[in-house]
């Protein structure tokens, strides 16, 4: 029912040079016809990797603001991702969270706005370490979870992407059975709150040190929907990933 979902995510990465490189390989690679795949992309090369993306791989933006315009200096819009080519917007990032500082309130009013402005949206959830190990996990992600459950009315174009905070950029990756554990706790949260249907349509991917090699164990959990990937997205194993679900 819920049709497996790849995004990578470059982050504050790449060139021109890098992104024609890269988009090439991918261009060429043999990706799974059954996943939908994304590439969030740094908001000045938009429009030029939506030129050379090949027409099964989606553009997704990594941040945009709450409104549609104004004196927001250095913000992008929905209006303006979707003006170069743009359809989806990744959401709530632990990086936008504990870096730049985003409350829930605020996460949840650039889901509000993004989808009312047509994109889709992948939107983030997740612990810190120091939350997981005194027992947190579950009253973080229902937090942050409800936050933008409570003003989604329209879910067909949200996916829910539980990255544990521990696990971005460390190395250390959850494994498949507490990955698949938080994301049963969402899904059973979802139904709880939501309604069944939304609880059973609904895609929640995991991220945090996806690679090739770990993607197809993970992939075999059956709450698991697909990855947003990191520094994975940027190499070669991205297209493992990608197929991590393939049937063969």
């Amino acid at each position: 029912m819920r049709k497996f979902y790849v995004g990578g995510n470059w982050k504050m990465n790449g060139s021109k040079t890098e992104i024609k490189e890269l988009v090439c390989k991918l261009s060429n690679a043999d990706l799974d016809p059954d996943a939908d795949i994304v590439v969030g992309v740094p908001a000045v090369y938009l429009e030029y990797t939506k030129s050379l993306l090949p027409k099964n791989i989606y553009l997704s933006a990594q941040n945009c603001f709450k409104v549609a315009k104004g004196a927001f200096t250095g913000e992008i819009s929905p209006a303006m991702i979707k003006d170069v080519g743009g359809c989806w917007v990744i959401l709530g990032h632990s990086e936008r969270r504990h870096i730049f500082g985003e409350s829930d309130e605020l996460v949840a009013e650039k889901v509000l706005h993004a989808l009312c402005e047509g994109l889709g949206v992948i939107a983030c959830v997740g612990e810190k370490i120091e939350e997981r190990e005194c027992g947190k996990t579950e009253e973080v992600i229902y937090r942050q979870t409800k936050a933008f459950a409570d003003i989604v009315t329209d879910w067909d174009k949200v996916v829910i992407a539980y990255e544990p905070v521990w696990a971005i950029g460390t190395g250390n990756t959850a494994t498949p059975q507490q990955a698949q554990e938080v994301h049963c706790q969402i899904r059973e949260w979802l139904k709880k709150n939501v309604s069944e249907k939304v609880a059973e349509q609904t895609r929640i991917i995991y991220g945090g040190s996806v690679t090739g090699k770990n993607a197809a164990e993970l992939a075999k959990e059956k709450d698991i929907d697909g990855f947003l990937v990191g520094g994975a997205s940027l190499k070669p194993e991205f297209v493992d990933i990608v197929n991590a679900k393939r049937k063969k």
